[in-house]
């Protein structure tokens, strides 16, 4: 019976998260002793909320459980189990990390900019930001490697931004051609 690893762990519990709609976005196990604390972070487009990810621990807890029982893995004595979504600092790595934090501040570049819509490829995310009380759009590779963060904004967001960040992204790039 060994100490499971991060992938092993995502083989046992993805089928779980996909059965809710969920996406398991990290695992994270932290050995302390002969207990250890498994720390499980999922996602979806609408934002699971407390009752799901309570829903979802309960499974995987007694999915663990019973591997522990059948021998497959040992987590140690009395380990903890954390479901939570990522937070705020989590990088945006993915496209589905854009399309969830659309309308959201994101720091890129040193430049804050507010996340718009991905193109149907999901290779292409549109990006506004107001210079001088005039709008501003660019198109973002999203292949280029880069730190992008979600900024907190406690602000409410501007109506004109709003607006921009709401356009599909054929509608963007048509403003986008009008307004060079």
């Amino acid at each position: 019976m060994a100490f499971p690893g991060i992938d092993q762990l995502r083989t046992l519990i993805t089928p779980i998260a996909q059965r809710h709609g969920l996406d398991v976005e990290d695992i994270k196990v932290t050995r302390a002793g002969k207990k250890s604390v498994v720390g499980i972070r999922l996602d979806a487009d609408n934002h699971p909320d407390l009752d799901l990810l309570e829903v979802v621990s309960q499974e995987v807890s007694v999915l663990l459980d019973a591997a522990e029982d059948r021998g497959e893995i040992k987590l140690g004595a009395g380990y903890t189990l954390e479901v939570s979504t990522p937070g705020v600092d989590t990088p945006l790595t993915a496209p589905r990390h854009w399309r969830r934090n659309r309308h959201r501040l994101v720091s890129l570049e040193g430049q804050t900019w507010r996340i718009g819509a991905l193109n149907d490829a999901e290779d292409e995310v549109v990006l506004v930001r107001t210079v001088k009380k005039q709008p501003e759009m660019r198109v973002w590779q999203l292949d280029e490697t880069v730190a992008a963060v979600v900024e907190i904004e406690f602000a409410k967001a501007p109506e004109a931004e709003l607006e921009l960040t709401g356009l599909d992204s054929e509608q963007a790039n048509a403003w986008r051609e009008d307004n060079k």
